[in-house]
């Protein structure tokens, strides 16, 4: 969504670099995606519900 959108940005981490941030956000599996401190989204999704659960509320 980031590529697409200049208003949304995104960041990348290596949870093994990182383990501080792993632990703040209890990674326990890759991918895991985090929406504005709110959603969590594990796992690889078709585009189409990635964009579903990281635009709900």
């Amino acid at each position: 969504m980031a590529f697409a959108n200049p208003h949304i940005t995104a960041t990348a981490v290596e949870a093994t670099e990182f383990p501080d941030l792993a632990r703040r956000y209890r990674v326990a599996g890759v991918p895991k995606t985090v929406v504005n401190e709110t959603i969590e989204i594990l796992g690889a999704l078709p585009p189409e519900i990635f964009i579903e659960q990281a635009l709900a509320n």
